[in-house]
Order: structure tokens, then C-alpha cells, then sequence
């Protein structure tokens, strides 16, 4: 009865209208009689019928089921097995990408010996190349060393040079250059040389350099004649002009001769000096006319003009008439050409002194190399038809005469 009871639970359990059955026909036994009985055990049979079924259905079911767990069994040992295939697959693809890893680390490693190899050997270079520039810096710094000691030496040879060339002295300026007394004449660079004819560009040298000294210091400055045979009266004119308005005082020193223009010039400086025996020569001005009648007569008048205005201060500086000093050009010589030497040109005072000595101390320069070399002069030997040697001697200036020893005619 009581594996009954349990039974009947558990039937209820699964199939709950069997149970409500059993409850129904256990209930009315006792109060519906036996008709009711035999109506429950069909029932009952009934159920039991359908309990059949539904366990056999309910095995079928577990049946069902347990093909799904053991289906799923299977595919979890399947997937268990993929697992551990995987998970050995990856532990491979592990080991070989560690060994991978190890390789490329030992390839890192080797190359970074390598670097660290060739770096060293790389500082070593650097290091001797450093070394053998030092060195190289070493024998320039000795070998400059060497070359600017001997181009010292040359350098101080060149200017022992130089000192030879020059006097190292400086000129002489002074406010009273002459000494009556001992008759020497200082001369100092405000120097300017007036030689050959006076032209133009004479005028314009003359001028530009008493203008300079000028604007430098107001000492006395010098035009210096060695050989002047006049010119131009307008250019004369410009030099005169230009010694008038001089602030500083300008002083004419003849050595050799001065005619004409230059002796005009000579004559009406503020002071002149000429050596004894340096000439002067006045005379009447000269021209060519070129013309008719009346335009050489137009040109006459123009030259008694310019006549008149340079030989008036000369005659008024002598003390005599322009008619006087016509005349003495005649009496001296025949083509009115009145020459005399220096310490008689005083007298006539167409020069203010003579001096005996002159002291030229411009000149600081050795002359012979006034252009850096050396100076020579050779003579221009010739031969003449007959095989004999001689040498052309050069057109003397006026006034001037040979006075050499020439007994076999070697000088022509």
C-alpha cells in the first residue's frame, strides 16, 4: 500500500489527470459501491493505458534526451580534444615564435656586437685621423712658423731696402730759407720744377701745385728752373697771376737759364736766387702775323699790348723807361737778345740773390729708383761707314758749349 502511495506520488508527478483520477476513485470506494468500482478500474485502466503511453513516451523522450547528452558528450570530448589540439597547436606556434624571438634577439644581439664592433673600430679611425691632424696642425703650425720667419727676414730686408732708398730725414721748412751771409738756399718739398717751354700744360702743372701748398701750410714755396727758353706769354701770365695771389710767399730759383717768359717770370717773383753762372736773357717779345694788312696790324697792336703789360713792372722793377730797356737790348747784342749771368742779372735786379749753395732737402727719395727700380743709362753707340764706333752726342740747350776731350772723334 504504500509502494502504492508512492507510486501513485509519483504518477501524479509526471502525469497529474491519472493522479486526479486515482484521488477521485480511492475517494467514492467506499461510499459509491461497486458500480462505481468497476467505472473507476476502467477509468483506471484507462489512465494506466494512457500512463503507458505517456511513460513510453517519457522513454522515448529520456531516450531522446540521452542521445542529445550523449551527442553532446561526444562534441564536448570533441571540443575538449580541439581544445587541447588547439591549445597544443598554440603551444607549438608559442615554442616557435619564442624560438623565433630567440633567434632574432641572438641576430639583435650579433648585429649589436657587430655596431658596437664597428663603432669601436670607427673611434679608433677617428682617433688616429684626430692624431694625424694634430699632427698635420703640428708641422703647419711649425712650417708657418718657419715661413713667416723667413718672410720676416725678407720683409726686414725689404725695408733695409727701402731705408737705403730714402734719406729718412724730413725736409727743411723754414720762414727765411736764404742766408746772405754763406749764400745757401734751403729748399724744401713745396718744390716745383718749371723746365722747357712754358705752355698750357706747364701753366696748369705750376698752378695746381701752388694752389696745393697753399691749402697746406704758408711757408715759402719754390719754382726751381734748370733750362727754361720762355713761351706762351698767356700761360707765363697765368703762372705770374698765380705766385701774386699765393698766401704763401713764392720764390724762383734759377740754376741753368731763363729767357724770355721765364726770365719775366724770374724777375717780378717776390724773391729769385740764381747760381753765378746761371743765365737770364730779355728781350723783345716775338710773334709771326699771319693775314692781310689790317689783321697783322690788329695783331701788332695786340702784342705791344701784352709788351707793355709784362715788361712795364720788369722796367719799373730795373728803374729805367720801357724806351731804356729797348735800347740796353741792343747795345748787348746785335739781335736784342740781352744775356747775362747770374751775379750780374742781380745787379740789373732781375734777380733778388745769388746763392753759392743750394740745399734741396726735398728730395728724400734715392732718385735712382724713383719708380722702384734702379735707374741706368746706357749710351746709344753707333758705327759709322767705316766700321769706326762713336756716340751721338744730344742738341745742347742755349747758351751751353761742349767742353770734352774727343782726340779720335768718338763723340759726334
Amino acid at each position: 500500500m504504500a509502494l502504492k502511495n508512492v507510486f501513485l506520488v509519483l504518477l501524479s508527478a509526471c502525469f497529474p489527470i491519472a493522479a486526479a483520477a486515482q484521488t477521485v476513485s480511492t475517494s467514492t470506494a467506499g461510499t459509491a459501491g461497486e458500480q462505481e468500482i468497476k467505472s473507476l478500474k476502467d477509468q483506471y485502466d484507462k489512465v494506466s493505458y494512457s500512463n503507458k503511453i505517456s511513460d513510453e513516451n517519457l522513454k522515448a523522450a529520456l531516450s531522446g534526451i540521452d542521445s542529445v547528452l550523449q551527442k553532446i558528450m561526444l562534441e564536448n570530448r570533441l571540443n575538449s580534444e580541439k581544445g587541447k589540439q588547439e591549445a597544443y597547436d598554440l603551444s607549438n606556434k608559442l615554442d616557435k615564435l619564442k624560438a623565433e624571438d630567440d633567434f632574432k634577439a641572438e641576430q639583435i644581439r650579433a648585429a649589436s656586437l657587430d655596431y658596437t664592433k664597428e663603432k669601436s673600430d670607427i673611434e679608433i679611425q677617428i682617433k688616429r685621423m684626430e692624431l694625424a691632424e694634430k699632427k698635420a696642425v703640428s708641422a703647419n703650425t711649425i712650417l708657418k712658423a718657419r715661413l713667416d720667419k723667413l718672410k720676416t727676414e725678407l720683409d726686414l730686408r725689404d725695408r733695409k731696402e727701402d731705408w737705403k732708398k730714402q734719406t729718412n730725414t724730413d725736409p727743411v721748412y723754414s720762414k727765411n730759407p736764404f742766408d746772405e751771409k754763406s749764400g745757401e738756399l734751403i729748399i724744401s718739398d713745396r718744390r716745383i720744377s718749371l723746365n722747357g717751354p712754358i705752355l698750357e700744360k706747364t701753366a696748369d702743372y705750376v698752378t695746381d701745385r701752388i694752389q696745393y701748398f697753399n691749402n697746406i701750410s704758408d711757408y715759402p714755396i719754390f719754382i726751381v728752373i734748370d733750362t727754361s727758353p720762355g713761351g706762351s706769354v698767356m700761360s707765363g701770365y697765368r703762372i705770374l697771376k698765380a705766385m701774386e695771389s699765393s698766401k704763401s710767399p713764392v720764390y724762383v730759383v734759377v740754376k741753368s737759364y731763363a729767357a724770355s717768359m721765364a726770365a719775366v717770370i724770374t724777375t717780378l717773383a717776390e724773391k729769385s736766387f740764381v747760381y753765378p753762372n746761371a743765365i737770364i736773357l730779355h728781350h723783345q717779345m716775338s710773334s709771326m702775323s699771319w693775314g692781310n694788312m689790317t689783321q697783322m696790324k690788329e695783331q701788332l697792336e695786340l702784342a705791344r699790348q701784352w709788351e707793355k703789360r709784362l715788361d712795364t713792372p720788369v722796367v719799373k722793377k730795373m728803374g729805367i723807361t720801357m724806351d731804356e730797356f729797348r735800347k740796353e737790348m741792343y747795345e748787348k747784342n746785335s739781335d736784342g737778345d740781352w744775356q747775362e749771368f747770374g751775379d750780374n742779372a742781380v745787379k740789373y735786379k732781375w734777380a733778388d740773390y745769388v746763392v753759392n749753395r743750394i740745399d734741396e732737402t726735398g728730395v728724400v727719395k734715392n732718385p735712382d729708383y724713383s719708380d722702384g727700380t734702379k735707374k741706368n743709362f746706357y749710351s746709344n753707340e753707333k758705327t759709322d761707314e767705316n766700321g769706326n764706333r762713336y756716340l751721338s752726342l744730344p742738341r745742347l740747350e742755349p747758351f751751353d758749349f761742349y767742353f770734352i776731350y774727343n782726340p779720335d772723334r768718338y763723340y759726334r
